[in-house]
Protein backbone atom coordinates (compact mmCIF):
# COMPACT_ATOMS: atom_id res chain seq x y z
CA UNK A 1 0.00 0.00 0.00
CA UNK A 2 1.40 3.19 -1.14
CA UNK A 3 1.32 6.37 1.79
CA UNK A 4 -1.09 8.37 -0.29
CA UNK A 5 -3.45 4.99 -0.36
CA UNK A 6 -2.75 5.04 3.68
CA UNK A 7 -3.54 8.81 4.19
CA UNK A 8 -6.64 8.24 2.14
CA UNK A 9 -7.80 5.66 4.65
CA UNK A 10 -7.42 7.27 7.93
CA UNK A 11 -8.93 9.98 6.69
CA UNK A 12 -12.32 8.28 5.04
CA UNK A 13 -12.17 6.28 8.89
CA UNK A 14 -12.27 9.94 11.05
CA UNK A 15 -14.31 11.37 8.26
CA UNK A 16 -16.97 8.34 8.61
CA UNK A 17 -16.99 8.93 12.71
CA UNK A 18 -17.36 12.79 12.38
CA UNK A 19 -21.41 13.88 12.62
CA UNK A 20 -21.53 17.04 9.60
CA UNK A 21 -23.48 19.98 11.81
CA UNK A 22 -23.92 23.59 10.38
CA UNK A 23 -24.11 26.66 11.86
CA UNK A 24 -24.46 28.29 15.49
CA UNK A 25 -26.85 26.28 17.86
CA UNK A 26 -27.05 22.54 17.29
CA UNK A 27 -26.03 20.95 20.50
CA UNK A 28 -28.86 20.14 22.57
CA UNK A 29 -27.49 22.07 25.47
CA UNK A 30 -29.49 25.18 23.93
CA UNK A 31 -32.72 23.13 24.85
CA UNK A 32 -32.03 22.24 28.10
CA UNK A 33 -32.68 25.26 30.57
CA UNK A 34 -32.81 28.71 29.38
CA UNK A 35 -33.79 29.88 32.87
CA UNK A 36 -30.02 30.90 33.52
CA UNK A 37 -31.09 34.23 30.77
CA UNK A 38 -32.44 37.15 31.85
CA UNK A 39 -35.61 37.69 29.66
CA UNK A 40 -37.68 40.93 29.01
CA UNK A 41 -41.34 40.66 29.36
CA UNK A 42 -43.49 43.27 27.26
CA UNK A 43 -47.22 42.75 29.20
CA UNK A 44 -48.67 45.56 31.14
CA UNK A 45 -48.41 43.93 34.66
CA UNK A 46 -44.99 42.15 33.60
CA UNK A 47 -45.77 38.39 33.38
CA UNK A 48 -45.55 38.13 29.54
CA UNK A 49 -48.01 36.59 27.95
CA UNK A 50 -49.76 39.71 26.72
CA UNK A 51 -51.18 40.40 23.04
CA UNK A 52 -49.49 43.75 22.89
CA UNK A 53 -46.85 44.34 20.71
CA UNK A 54 -45.03 46.72 22.48
CA UNK A 55 -41.77 45.75 24.26
CA UNK A 56 -40.07 46.94 27.23
CA UNK A 57 -36.35 47.70 27.28
CA UNK A 58 -34.19 46.75 30.24
CA UNK A 59 -34.51 50.08 31.56
CA UNK A 60 -38.13 51.00 31.65
CA UNK A 61 -40.84 51.79 28.87
CA UNK A 62 -39.66 54.24 26.10
CA UNK A 63 -41.76 55.92 23.62
CA UNK A 64 -40.20 57.89 20.55
CA UNK A 65 -41.64 61.31 19.73
CA UNK A 66 -41.40 62.57 15.94
CA UNK A 67 -42.23 65.63 14.67
CA UNK A 68 -40.25 67.83 17.16
CA UNK A 69 -39.74 71.98 16.21
CA UNK A 70 -36.19 72.51 15.56
CA UNK A 71 -36.01 74.88 18.12
CA UNK A 72 -37.92 73.24 21.36
CA UNK A 73 -36.43 72.71 24.41
CA UNK A 74 -36.03 69.70 26.97
CA UNK A 75 -38.49 71.84 29.07
CA UNK A 76 -41.37 72.05 26.81
CA UNK A 77 -41.25 68.32 26.34
CA UNK A 78 -40.61 67.76 30.40
CA UNK A 79 -43.61 69.89 30.79
CA UNK A 80 -46.02 67.94 27.81
CA UNK A 81 -45.15 64.60 28.48
CA UNK A 82 -44.58 64.87 32.51
CA UNK A 83 -48.29 65.57 33.22
CA UNK A 84 -48.78 61.64 32.75
CA UNK A 85 -45.92 60.52 34.60
CA UNK A 86 -42.68 60.34 36.07
CA UNK A 87 -40.08 61.16 33.34
CA UNK A 88 -36.67 58.65 34.16
CA UNK A 89 -35.17 59.42 31.02
CA UNK A 90 -35.11 62.02 28.05
CA UNK A 91 -33.09 62.35 25.23
CA UNK A 92 -33.61 65.16 22.59
CA UNK A 93 -31.10 64.75 19.94
CA UNK A 94 -29.39 67.73 18.58
CA UNK A 95 -27.40 68.11 15.19
CA UNK A 96 -23.84 68.80 15.94
CA UNK A 97 -23.39 71.13 12.68
CA UNK A 98 -26.11 73.58 13.10
CA UNK A 99 -26.84 72.67 16.90
CA UNK A 100 -30.80 72.41 16.00
CA UNK A 101 -33.19 69.89 17.21
CA UNK A 102 -32.98 66.62 15.06
CA UNK A 103 -37.19 66.37 14.69
CA UNK A 104 -37.31 63.92 17.11
CA UNK A 105 -36.70 62.67 21.16
CA UNK A 106 -36.56 59.59 23.70
CA UNK A 107 -38.84 59.48 26.41
CA UNK A 108 -38.43 56.85 29.24
CA UNK A 109 -41.23 56.03 31.85
CA UNK A 110 -40.95 53.78 34.74
CA UNK A 111 -44.55 52.05 34.01
CA UNK A 112 -46.63 51.04 31.08
CA UNK A 113 -49.29 52.77 32.13
CA UNK A 114 -47.44 56.00 32.48
CA UNK A 115 -46.23 55.55 28.94
CA UNK A 116 -49.30 54.05 27.16
CA UNK A 117 -51.29 57.12 28.51
CA UNK A 118 -48.72 59.71 27.18
CA UNK A 119 -49.39 57.89 23.73
CA UNK A 120 -53.16 57.88 24.03
CA UNK A 121 -53.23 61.57 24.54
CA UNK A 122 -50.64 62.82 23.15
CA UNK A 123 -50.17 61.15 19.75
CA UNK A 124 -51.48 63.92 16.65
CA UNK A 125 -52.12 66.37 19.19
CA UNK A 126 -50.02 69.55 18.27
CA UNK A 127 -46.73 71.40 20.51
CA UNK A 128 -44.85 74.62 19.62
CA UNK A 129 -47.00 74.66 16.30
CA UNK A 130 -45.86 71.52 14.79
CA UNK A 131 -48.25 67.93 15.25
CA UNK A 132 -46.84 64.85 17.53
CA UNK A 133 -46.26 61.67 16.62
CA UNK A 134 -45.60 59.89 19.86
CA UNK A 135 -45.44 55.80 19.43
CA UNK A 136 -43.44 52.70 21.50
CA UNK A 137 -39.54 52.82 20.36
CA UNK A 138 -39.24 49.46 20.68
CA UNK A 139 -41.99 47.25 19.66
CA UNK A 140 -41.81 43.02 19.49
CA UNK A 141 -41.94 41.73 15.66
CA UNK A 142 -45.21 40.01 14.26
CA UNK A 143 -45.44 36.51 15.61
CA UNK A 144 -47.84 34.89 12.76
CA UNK A 145 -45.10 33.63 10.00
CA UNK A 146 -47.69 34.60 7.52
CA UNK A 147 -47.49 38.48 8.43
CA UNK A 148 -45.30 39.85 5.64
CA UNK A 149 -46.76 43.26 6.28
CA UNK A 150 -43.55 45.04 8.01
CA UNK A 151 -41.36 43.90 4.98
CA UNK A 152 -41.51 47.29 3.35
CA UNK A 153 -38.91 48.42 5.65
CA UNK A 154 -40.75 50.64 7.73
CA UNK A 155 -40.95 50.08 11.86
CA UNK A 156 -44.43 49.27 13.57
CA UNK A 157 -46.94 51.55 14.84
CA UNK A 158 -49.02 53.90 12.55
CA UNK A 159 -47.75 54.44 8.87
Amino acid sequence: MSDMEVEFDVTERVKSKVTSRRGRGFTSEREEDNSKYDSITSSKDGAGGGASTEQRSVEGWILIVGGLHEEIAEDHIHNHFGEYGEIKNLHLNVDRRTGFVKGYCLIEYETHEEAANAIKFLNGTNLLERKLVVDWAFVRPPTDASNNSNRNGRRGGQQ
